[in-house]
């Protein structure tokens, strides 16, 4: 299921998470990360979580672990990792999937020994959603990250409908996008549109 379009429901970006959560289900993605850097309201997280699950979904939380266990996955950077001791992170998630944010192939090796379940891989492209991406490492980057590992790599970080192509180039196995679906005068439309154009990439 670790596959396809990768929806990010920030909660900078967005004022109803619920209702862009139904938006991309209905545009028929089946991963879905919320973010919420402020701080998580974990009684939305199981909201989140519920209607996600019905529309056999995945909800995966990211940084909060205590929230992930109310849902279907955890993801953390680097940081964080460090900040929760990584390698007992995988034995607390018992078989909720794990996921690390890689931005180089040595990085993506360290997930495979803690026991990911996926790497993200990035920032793709520059991007505004998230302060302390970093510099983008554009298609080779998450190509050399792809190359380094076994497990499904989500490409994250300035994608777009345009971007689609050289995601799929990649070897990536999905493409992680929040701003081109929260930000769309249509979320819904912009999600379905991105589902359909991945399908035709990547069969």
């Amino acid at each position: 299921m670790l596959s396809g379009i990768y929806a990010i429901v920030d909660r900078s970006l967005c004022d109803a998470p619920l209702d862009l959560l139904e938006a991309v289900l209905d545009g028929g993605v089946r991963v879905v990360q919320y973010r919420a850097k402020a701080g998580v309201d974990r009684a939305l997280v199981r909201a989140l979580a519920e209607r996600a699950r019905a529309r056999g979904a995945l909800l995966i939380v990211n940084d909060d672990l205590e929230a992930a266990l109310e849902a279907d996955g955890l993801h953390v950077g680097q940081e964080d990792l460090v900040a929760y001791g990584g390698a007992g992170l995988r034995a607390r998630l018992g078989a909720r999937i794990f996921g690390i944010s890689c931005g180089l192939a040595s990085e993506a090796l360290g997930a495979e020994r803690l026991g990911a379940d996926y790497v993200g891989a990035g920032p793709f492209a520059p991007t505004a959603t998230k302060g302390d991406a970093g510099e983008a490492i554009g298609a080779q980057g998450v190509r050399r990250v792809v190359e380094a590992t076994r497990l499904p790599v989500a490409a994250i970080g300035g994608i777009g409908l345009a971007a689609l192509p050289e995601v799929a180039a990649s070897g990536a196995a999905m493409a992680a996008v929040a701003s081109a679906i929260a930000r769309a005068s249509d979320p819904r439309a912009a999600a379905a549109a991105l589902v359909a154009r991945w399908r035709t990439l990547v069969p």
